[in-house]
């Protein structure tokens, strides 16, 4: 029995849909000072998996990167809510999994399955991949936070309470959280130093 040629142009029409995401702006700043793309913060989450999972052997890498690659594919279609106003927007989630149908129509089968899979997989977060991926979002946001060139009034105060329910629990998570909660500090100490008492 032969399996059926893959849907090579409905690929190329996910692809090019999926481009939009390059365009999703998050409130974050690059160290350039421009606002970051969602695009971009998927691929440094890439990037700082891959960069520690030697750290993390127990961990299927593979399945690591595939869920940090769509973690945030839903946003391509409704855009990027910043954490700091999240609680405000319940369906976010909702809205993202439909945006994700949305996005994933044009695919075959099975690229299609996964790609949705993979995502309700990260929301869940009941896998040690997940909650790795999870634990790395949250620090990713943080570290470009503390890197960017923000505006003065950027609220470095938010990341010491960011994203704890998922940093704790591993080593390397709770190391990279205090070195980066560190840097954190060190941002809200100069922003004192510069305001004007009054």
């Amino acid at each position: 029995m032969s399996s059926s040629k893959p849907d090579l142009a409905g690929r190329l029409a996910f692809l090019r849909e999926a481009e939009r995401l390059k365009n999703v702006l998050r409130s974050g700043h690059t160290s350039g000072g421009r606002r970051e793309s969602t695009a971009e913060h998927s691929w440094r989450l890439c990037l700082m998996a891959l960069t520690f999972a030697d750290q993390l052997p127990d961990l299927d890498l593979l399945k690591v990167l595939k869920l940090c690659i769509v973690h945030d594919l839903g946003e391509a279609i409704h855009g990027d809510i910043p954490a700091i106003e999240q609680h405000a927007h319940p369906d976010k989630s909702a809205q993202e999994r439909a945006d994700l149908l949305t996005l994933t129509a044009t695919l075959d089968a099975s690229p299609g399955k996964e790609v949705l899979a993979l995502w309700d997989e990260y929301e869940a977060a009941d896998t040690p991949e997940a909650l790795a991926v999870k634990a790395f979002d949250k620090l990713e946001t943080m570290l470009q936070h503390n890197q960017g060139a923000n505006p003065p009034d950027f609220d470095y105060d938010w990341n010491l309470g960011y994203g704890r329910k998922y940093t704790g629990g591993r080593p390397i998570f709770d190391q990279l959280r205090a070195l980066i909660d560190a840097e954190t500090r060190q941002h809200v100490r100069t922003r004192q130093h510069k305001e004007p008492s009054s």
